[in-house]
């Protein structure tokens, strides 16, 4: 057990003792709701997360997926359901763009939320089709000022980090680039390889085997810092952009009016769990960096990211239905 894993583990104990109530808690599953399809990052995360949840608390978690409406179809879910410590539910970059994305969401992020933990966040790949002659940051952005509105840049829908880390960049590089969004990312990797599309950005998993084959050229990283996976890739703020991020990133949250003491031990026992070698290694494989932390962490991250993300998305003049 790590040094970290132990001291989390000490802490909830001592809680524990002070709090007797709280040690039959849970006596029954916990249903765990999943706000997108299955076999995507979210669910597949959370799968992970759920398994060894359940085997540090001795009770069964088990996944609800809810997809639909931008995550909204599960987020509400949570929002509605009882405040017992039974039901948690995955809340990712959603609940930061929705509120300005959406005309009407069924749902207060502030009111009907309490968040748990930030478990995760993780980089995409600006990638280019190798038919373009650029080979870093600073050449993408001077062949876009000598081209303005040439160059053709691929999502799987408006909105989401693919689609937001473009129009970004767009901002703060003063480029005019134009967006076509897709129904699925594979789409957009076809495009790009065949050389109707110029650029994109997507997860790590997606791009990283796309760029050691050959078939798309990698420019930078969209995170604060590089990653074990390709040490070689800068990221776009060492690049030239400095202040650049975006990332996805995920954590959990219960309904409002969920015990504070259970919340409390639902966040030292996930703590625990991306704590544990089973999470950790596995996450960073995949080019997923574990976070951790307080509940007032996750909920300080929400807010900054709702009023970050609100800016771009009115200065882009992005609509949720493009």
């Amino acid at each position: 057990m790590s040094n970290a894993a132990l001291k989390l583990t000490v802490g909830l104990m001592l809680y524990m003792a002070t709090h007797p109530a709280l040690a039959a808690y849970p006596e029954r599953p916990i249903r765990m709701i999943v706000p997108s399809a299955a076999g995507g990052q979210p669910d597949t995360n959370s799968r992970l997360v759920a398994a060894e949840l359940g085997r540090q608390l001795g009770q069964q978690v088990v996944v609800d997926n809810r997809p639909g409406a931008s995550s909204s179809i599960g987020f509400e879910a949570v929002a509605r359901a009882q405040p017992d410590g039974y039901t948690i539910g995955y809340g990712g970059f959603p609940l930061a763009t929705n509120p300005t994305l959406l005309a009407k969401i069924p749902y207060d992020v502030n009111k009907d939320f309490r968040m748990v933990i930030l478990t995760n966040i993780s980089p995409n790949i600006i990638a280019i089709t190798p038919s373009l002659p650029v080979n870093s940051i600073a050449e993408l952005i001077a062949y876009a000022k000598r081209n303005p509105d040439q160059l053709l840049f691929g999502s799987s829908g408006s909105g989401g980090t693919m689609h937001l880390s473009i129009e970004l960049f767009k901002l703060m590089t003063g480029t005019r680039m134009v967006h076509v969004p897709y129904k699925g990312m594979q789409q957009v990797i076809t495009e790009i390889v065949g050389g109707r599309l110029q650029l994109m950005s997507d997860n790590v998993t997606s791009v990283l085997p796309q760029v050691k084959s050959g078939r798309l050229r990698a420019l930078g990283l969209t995170g604060p810092r590089r990653i074990p996976l390709a040490p070689d890739i800068p990221t776009v703020a060492e690049a030239g952009v400095a202040g650049y991020e975006i990332t996805a990133w995920g954590g959990y949250m219960a309904p409002a009016g969920t015990p504070g003491a259970v919340v409390t031990k639902l966040n030292a026992e996930l703590n625990r769990v991306i704590a544990s070698p089973a999470i950790r290694e596995r996450w960073l494989a995949l080019g997923i960096e574990p976070v951790g932390g307080t509940p007032e962490r996750f909920t300080a991250h929400v807010k900054t990211e709702t009023a970050k993300w609100a800016d771009v998305i009115k200065r882009a003049g992005i609509k949720g239905d493009e």
